[in-house]
Order: C-alpha cells, then structure tokens, then sequence
C-alpha cells in the first residue's frame, strides 16, 4: 500500500490519498510496507474520494523509546495518517527508520525538509478508530461510545484514559494502565480493552452528557487521541387543543393553538395551512397548501429540564367557504427526519340552520310539556268524577 502526497501546504501538514499505484518520480511518496497493521483495512467498501486523508509530522516531545519490533532500528522519525469519513476518524502512526540520534531537543526544532520527490519507507505501528464521530442522542438513552485501538506487537504497555470536555470543564471518566492493572472509574469493559476495544458505555444521557469525549491510547512514544461529539437532540412533542373535527357557526371565532414542547436544542419551526383533505394525499397535480400568515407565537419558554416549548396560534373566524377544509401544523426540529403534522377539519354551519335546529328543538320541548300537562288534568278530572255519590 502507498500513501501519495497530492499536495504540500506547510512542513507540518500534507494531504494524501490511499492509491496502490506505482510510485510517481515527481511527487512525496510515503511507502507503507507489510506489517501487522494495514490501513486498507480500516476503510474498507469506502471510495478514496470519500475520504479526507490528512499526514503530519509527529513529535514525541524529546522521548526516546525503542519501538519494541524485532529487527527494528534504534531510532525513528514519525508521521501520523488521519482518514476521515462521515462515518468514521481513523489515525494510523507511520515510522520511519533512521540512523540520526535525537538532538535531546523537540523533534519540531530540527526536524529535516522532506525533499520534493523523496520518497519514504514506513509501516504503521499504531492505529485508533471511532466509528462514531459524531454522535446525536436523545435523553435518558443509552450510548455506546466506539473507540478501538490497534498495535503491531503483543504486550504492550497501554494506558488509556476516556475525558469529558464542556466549555472549559474537564473531566475524566475512565483510565486504565496495563502494566499495573490499576482502573479507575467505569464504563469501559477490561476484557473488551485487553483486545483493544475500549469503546465507552454511557448508560443515561441527560443534557449534562453533552460535549466531546475523548477516547487516548498513550503506547511510550506515541500518544493518541480521539474526539468524539455528542449533541443531545430531544424531538417535540406535537399537540393541538382541538379535536379532529371543529364544528362553529358562521362568524364565529376560535382560537387554534399548535404546542410544541420539551424539545431540544432551540431552534423549530412551526408552520400553519390549510387545503382541501381530497387533495391531501396526492403526490401529482395536486395544488399547493395555502400557507396561513395570521399566524402569531408565544415566546419560547425555557422548561425546568433546559428543554424549550413555543405555541404558534390564530384566531379562526368561521367562514362558509372554508367549511371542510383541513388546517395543518407542521412542526420541524433539527432532531426529525420529517415534520410532525397535526390536522383537523374545520365544519361550518349557516345561522340559519342553527335558528331552525333550535326552534325545533324548543317546539318539541313545548309539544312535551302540553302533552304532560294534558295527561295530568285528564287525570284529575277522572278522579273528581269517580269521588261523586250519583
């Protein structure tokens, strides 16, 4: 396998591409040979262009370690590799053997130019991964944080440590040292890490969980870290204070509420309209939804959980025409895939009808009560008559 150097923007940093091409005369060529570790192996099924690949010089701050791989040279210069994808970070450590002993000064004060159509022979000697970069949670879930490790010698001495980072705080959560067994605090299993996997488990996520977490592998020289996001998105939850079906007379008004609430971080959007429900399902040549514009909202309340609520509203002033048509909230949260609707169907009924519906109503509660009335007095005279002596 090649690393190609594409392009030198500083000595510190280069960008790269994973080709298995022959070696280009005119360009940095970093020549990764056999070992127990490949990076190929860590990107598989993934197209190079979809990858962001990054190399940089790395200094290991004046620390003189043998690398300890049979037939390994004493000393040896080092690159770090850094694959990047939406769905993964991978960074592999490159050596390069070399005959120079260190200076006793940081390797950045005298590290030598790489010339312009050099090319250097290396192998990977450490690799870290997460393939979870980035991680959206919601709350009082369970996540599993993914960070692996890989060396190319047996028995080494690790130590890896887990740290939770927020707007200046720092804290660690988890470390673990192989030569002395010593662990202190929780969430990543030992078996699992004895075979380097020293993923993290947060077992309950609550808005305090948001931050980066960082997953290091420290192997003497080397040191390596991985930076892991977690956002905390909590969806709303969508609401009306109407039923399916609103019923008002002509001219009346009612004021339709759309509550969105608990939802996190802030921004949503709410949007009111109204169509005719036959159309509703139609995909193809079907009108567009009438957005409605009298629309007003609440300012956003800040609930005691730091999630938010807001109510959008209008006031619905009941018209014939509209009569049968459906009005829709649409709720979008960054933490949806698509809108949360609530609908409901607006029925309006002329003054007219509601007068003769109501004359009716008292006529035969008249009808009613004369008939009773009736009953009773026919009643009364039947007995005056049977209390007669002739």
């Amino acid at each position: 396998m090649r690393v190609m150097l594409r392009l030198s923007s500083t000595t510190e940093k280069l960008c790269c591409s994973l080709e298995d091409v022959p070696i280009n005369p005119h360009a940095i060529t970093f020549l990764v040979t056999g070992s127990r570790l490949d990076l190929r192996r860590y990107v598989e099924g993934v197209e190079a262009k979809n990858l962001e690949c990054t190399i940089r010089r790395y200094s290991t701050e004046g620390i003189h370690v043998r690398w300890p791989v049979k037939g390994t040279k004493e000393y040896n210069k080092w690159f770090s590799c850094t694959l990047k994808h939406t769905k993964f970070t991978v960074t592999g450590f490159l050596r390069h053997p070399s005959d120079q002993p260190p200076s006793g000064k940081h390797d950045y004060h005298n590290w030598t130019v790489i010339g312009d159509t050099e090319t250097l022979i290396t192998t990977v000697t450490m690799v870290i991964k997460t393939e979870s970069p980035t991680v959206k949670a919601g709350l009082g879930s369970q996540q599993k944080l993914h960070c692996q490790f890989f060396l190319d010698h047996k028995g080494p001495d690790v130590t890896m440590e887990w740290y939770w980072q927020h707007r200046g705080e720092r804290t660690r959560l988890f470390s673990h040292n192989s030569r002395s067994g010593q662990t202190q605090g929780t969430g990543v299993g030992l078996k699992s890490l004895a075979g380097g996997d020293a993923s993290y488990t947060l077992p309950f996520t609550k808005m305090s969980s948001e931050g980066t977490y960082v997953c290091s592998v420290s192997v003497m020289p080397l040191f390596a870290s991985m930076d892991i996001s977690l956002h905390i998105e909590e969806p709303p939850r969508v609401s009306l204070n109407v039923g399916a079906t609103l019923s008002l007379q002509e001219g009346a008004e009612q004021k339709v509420v759309c509550d969105a609430e608990s939802y996190y971080p802030l921004d949503v959007e709410i949007v009111w309209y109204q169509q005719d429900p036959a159309v509703a399902g139609q995909r193809v040549g079907a009108p567009l939804p009438k957005v409605l514009q009298n629309v007003l909202l609440s300012s956003h309340k800040h609930n005691s959980d730091r999630t938010f609520s807001l109510s959008s509203f209008f006031y619905l002033e009941a018209s014939l025409r509209d009569s049968g048509k459906q009005f829709t909230c649409s709720v979008s949260h960054r933490s949806l895939r698509v809108p949360i609707k609530k609908s409901f169907i607006l029925i309006v009924e002329e003054q007219g009808s509601w007068l003769f519906f109501l004359t009716g109503i008292a006529v035969v509660i008249l009808l009613v009560i004369l008939i009773v009335l009736l009953s009773y007095l026919y009643s009364a005279r039947k007995q005056s008559m049977q209390k007669k002596p002739y």
